[in-house]
């Protein structure tokens, strides 16, 4: 049995060099993946969401994994049908969310593992979404650092993108490079295994497994034609000239600039240097000169086109066809626009993109602003942040937290205003920020003067506080909370981040290294088989909790496994088979 990290390096060696994959249906019998893929996945929120037959990461133990196994040995392993439930979106609609069981969780996990491997070094450098190491700002700062000089932005959005996947086109796709078909009619299976609405089954005919761990890869070698579409078609057949002619116009006052400056004319050689200013330098409309440029981020693209609008139009239009044609997908109408770079702004994730103008920017001599990428804080995104936390067009208290402690609130509020800052600290007019700050912050103080019948005025003072930036000293609000036995203070913060544009993102492009797995304190805790209650060596049963707060019990005295539970900060805890259900029955043997 080689070990997983062996067994990954090797998958990601052939997809580097391109040999196509035999035998993979073996792999699926390798203990060590599947500890490896329990190892990421068990403290994902969705472990202890049972599916259709009430399973959960709880009670987890070397026997799930040896089931499993000889179920895929002999090909009688089936994927379940998920159980359908509805999360809400931003624009009052709900989203279909599946929950497949503990056990296909566990096998999706072990393929997803498998498919990265092999296929991440062979998706384009275009693309973004669900890989290693890239992101939302890894995408937009290749926008912001290489698209200078875009004339039309084409925003493509797929209609039902997930929902819409053709299983035979996928398995297709997979075919071309994985040459083993019982590894392919595992997936098929799971791709149609579908789900259980109210309790009565339902077909999926398309798309990849709602909830699932495996539809992120699956949706990236899918789009992923797309990609190469756009890589070895558009972009070479639109991309032509090494640069610009210049502008005519422009040169002639060049010349004239010398001329007067040989006569010692300064008030000619000011004048005409003004009028310069107002030209481009280049020809903007030089038929010798294209340039197409593309980015996506899962079912998002955004084309970039240095060229008439005509030719922008047809790309559209080349593109629509391609996925009608060859990925069955539809562009959404609605949603893909060509806009024009200089006079307008194209949105793409959750930022609104242009081409910055201005002739009266001038930085070592030159016109530095012209032709530049621009990021901004679309308005819209600010007044929608801004509604929920107010009331009747005021900041406003949140009742659901009134009873909970400084700590719990100020983190919550923290961690809302953190997330939705970072996330915008690449746009150019970042400070717009403020406002939101000011209404986030006016509804944590009245939030605060609730709980202890005081004032705004009062709850900033105690918790106001100072933290050290790389920009200078900022204010905050600060929650602390004491621990004895050496321990570091828990500590809870709003605010303190400046609104400053940070213009290179937190995560850089790089080549991908060597699968490198570092085994988990859980998983070496389960191989060890020793009860960490009764601390007999024997067969162990994982009992997991959804989190840390579930074991406080106020009133009441804890048994010994929350004890233990509590004083490791562990959500895990390795039990024997007697212990383990005396936990769940709440049995004598284990109080203290």
């Amino acid at each position: 049995m080689q070990d997983a990290e062996t067994v990954l390096n090797v998958l990601r060696e052939r997809g580097r060099r391109g040999l196509p994959l035999e035998r993979l249906y073996r792999q699926l019998f390798n203990p060590a993946l599947y500890l490896v893929a329990y190892g990421r996945i068990y403290a994902n929120r969705g472990a202890m969401t049972p599916g259709v037959d009430g399973e959960t990461a709880d009670g987890m133990h070397m026997g799930v994994i040896d089931r499993i196994i000889d179920a895929v040995r002999h090909e009688r392993y089936r994927f379940r049908p998920a159980r359908r439930t509805y999360i809400p979106k931003r624009n009052g609609k709900r989203r279909p969310l599946g929950l497949p069981s503990w056990s296909d969780k566990l096998v999706g996990e072990v393929i997803r593992l498998l498919l990265e491997a092999y296929h991440e070094p062979r998706f384009s450098g275009s693309s973004h979404g669900f890989r290693s190491r890239r992101g939302c700002h890894t995408a937009l700062s290749t926008v912001q650092k290489t698209w200078r000089g875009t004339a039309w932005f084409i925003e493509g959005d797929i209609a039902d993108c997930f929902g819409s996947l053709d299983h035979g086109v996928m398995i297709g796709i997979l075919g071309e490079t994985i040459h083993d078909n019982r590894f392919l009619t595992l997936l098929r299976q799971m791709l149609r295994a579908g789900y259980l609405e109210d309790w009565r089954y339902n077909a999926t005919l398309s798309g990849t497994p709602q909830g699932g761990v495996v539809s992120p890869i699956l949706s990236n070698i899918y789009l992923d034609k797309l990609d190469t579409f756009v890589d070895t078609v558009l972009i070479p057949e639109y991309t032509r000239g090494t640069s610009r002619a210049r502008n005519r116009a422009y040169v002639d006052i060049e010349v004239m600039i010398r001329r007067a400056r040989r006569h010692g004319d300064r008030d000619t050689v000011r004048r005409l240097r003004q009028r310069q200013r107002h030209l481009p330098s280049t020809d903007p409309h030089d038929p010798e000169y294209r340039r197409l440029r593309y980015v996506r981020y899962a079912d998002d693209h955004l084309l970039g086109f240095a060229g008439p609008k005509c030719e922008a139009e047809q790309i559209k239009q080349r593109l629509g066809t391609f996925l009608r044609d060859d990925l069955k997908l539809e562009l959404s109408q609605d949603k893909t626009l060509i806009t024009h770079a200089r006079t307008g702004a194209a949105r793409f994730l959750g930022y609104e993109i242009t081409v910055q103008h201005n002739d009266h920017k001038i930085t070592n001599g030159r016109r530095s602003a012209n032709a530049a990428i621009g990021l901004r804080v679309p308005r819209a995104v600010i007044k929608t942040k801004c509604s929920l936390y107010m009331k009747r067009g005021k900041p406003a208290l949140r009742p659901q937290l009134v009873n909970a402690d400084d700590l719990a609130i100020i983190n919550t509020y923290g961690a809302e205003y953190r997330g939705f800052a970072q996330y915008y600290l690449l746009a150019g007019d970042v400070y717009r920020l403020t406002k939101a700050h000011w209404v986030m912050q006016s509804s944590l103080l009245r939030t605060l003067a609730r709980k202890y019948r005081s004032t705004v005025i009062k709850m900033a003072a105690k918790y106001g506080a100072v933290v050290d930036t790389p920009h200078g000293p900022r204010k905050c609000f600060e929650a602390r909370t004491e621990r004895s036995g050496g321990h570091r203070p828990l500590i809870a913060r709003f605010g303190g981040i400046p609104l400053k544009q940070q213009k290179h993102a937190t995560i850089a492009d790089h080549v991908i290294p060597p699968v490198i797995i570092r085994h988990k304190e859980l998983i070496k805790r389960l191989v060890a088989g020793r009860c960490e209650i009764c601390k007999q060596n024997t067969e162990i049963r994982v009992h997991q909790i959804r989190k840390l707060a579930d074991l406080d019990t106020p009133g009441t005295s804890r048994p010994a496994w929350m004890e233990i539970m509590a004083n490791r900060r562990r959500k895990t805890l390795m039990t024997c088979q007697a212990c383990h259900d005396a936990i769940h029955t709440r049995h004598t043997t284990t109080t203290a």
